[in-house]
């Protein structure tokens, strides 16, 4: 939920002073992500519930410009401690992961959250289910980004559009697999025309009814014929002229099989799935390779895993996930987050798993 007016003056009521010592780094920070603070909240805002204050609510935008900026400078200046003393920890060999400032960092975890964060499960279709095999043994790496089968990295912008991003870069796969041309498809046709299908643009929405929407349309337009605005308030202009990738079904795997998922992703190639990205970790992971807090599997982001790999720390190897984000490359490794594999479904990442089929 957006902070409200009220909620706003308290915050700022008990706020404690900027450090001046920071000032350097603030406007640094400003200036590298395009932030201001112009009576509102956030710059460009298109989100629903975290747009700026309705003018006739603020007795005077004006006078909120320098509170709204004192606000997100201390919110940013908390994130900055939080992320200063994880990395202090990860040198003394506490953490397998560093974080990193981003341009979340004048967000709480909780618009953060409500902001990015747009994965909806839905019912299963489980006669659609991946046959795993107990014979078939996959091979010790797998990275499809090395053999031409994902687009670079995307951002979603202030959209909770992530499902229609994890949808989209298993279908390029799926087309690199039966063209040999990799095309990067269009999000904002998945987001504007699969609504009756049960998706809320960017509020949220699912992979599955993405792949539905491909199947029972007869296909998918490009990037670059609808490209992408971040908003969820058009029409549908999908044009059949336009097509440039398409699906005759999808199917899932079994709920929380790792083994089930590294057979998928060497087999197949990338695959949609959804993690919980709720933490304040997941909001400023940098690098390294990921574990989630304890506990947390409820997922609530889509991404696509895309291959996995083994690393090695002191006399152990580690194996992770490989998995491709929509925050755009200022996100984690280039845009790209190392999961742990193989250690009770980090994350939840292999709770919610789906591919198309051609």
């Amino acid at each position: 939920m957006a902070l409200s007016l009220g909620l706003l003056l308290a915050l700022l009521g008990c706020a404690t002073a900027a450090d001046p010592a920071l000032e350097e780094a603030w406007e640094g920070w400003k200036s590298l992500y395009a932030k201001e603070y112009p009576g509102g909240f956030l710059p460009t805002c298109t989100h629903p519930t975290l747009c700026p204050l309705d003018p006739e609510v603020v007795p005077d935008p004006l006078i909120l410009w320098q509170e709204a900026e004192a606000l997100r400078r201390e919110i940013w200046e908390q994130n900055l401690r939080r992320i200063q003393q994880h990395n202090r920890e990860e040198s003394q060999g506490k953490h397998s992961y560093r974080l990193a400032m981003n341009h979340f960092g004048d967000l709480t975890n909780q618009e953060f959250n409500e902001l990015m964060n747009g994965y909806t499960p839905v019912p299963r279709e489980e006669p659609a289910e991946f046959q795993t095999s107990a014979a078939l043994k996959p091979p010790m790496k797998v990275d499809w980004r090395a053999k031409g089968y994902v687009t670079p990295v995307k951002s979603q912008g202030d959209c909770g559009s992530c499902w229609a991003f994890s949808a989209t870069g298993a279908l390029e796969g799926l087309m690199f697999r039966q063209t040999g041309k990799l095309v990067a498809l269009s999000e904002q046709n998945l987001i504007d025309c699969t609504k009756k299908l049960g998706n809320k643009g960017c509020r949220g929405g699912h992979m599955q009814r993405a792949f539905q929407y491909v199947r029972d349309n007869g296909g998918l337009s490009s990037e670059r014929a609808y490209p992408y605005t971040g908003t969820d308030n058009s029409r549908c202009r999908y044009n059949p002229s336009n097509k440039a990738a398409n699906c005759s079904s999808f199917r899932t795997l079994p709920r929380g099989d790792e083994a089930a998922l590294a057979q998928a992703v060497a087999a197949v190639g990338p695959v949609s799935m959804a993690v919980d990205a709720s933490s304040y970790t997941f909001q400023f992971y940098g690098s390294g390779i990921f574990s989630c807090p304890y506990g947390q599997q409820q997922p609530n982001h889509a991404m696509l895993v895309v291959g996995y790999n083994t690393a090695h720390f002191g006399n152990y190897n580690v194996s992770y996930w490989i998995i491709k984000n929509s925050w755009s490359e200022g996100w984690g490794e280039k845009g790209y987050m190392f999961l742990l594999k193989n250690a009770n479904n980090q994350c939840g990442v292999a709770s919610d798993v789906s591919y198309p089929v051609a």
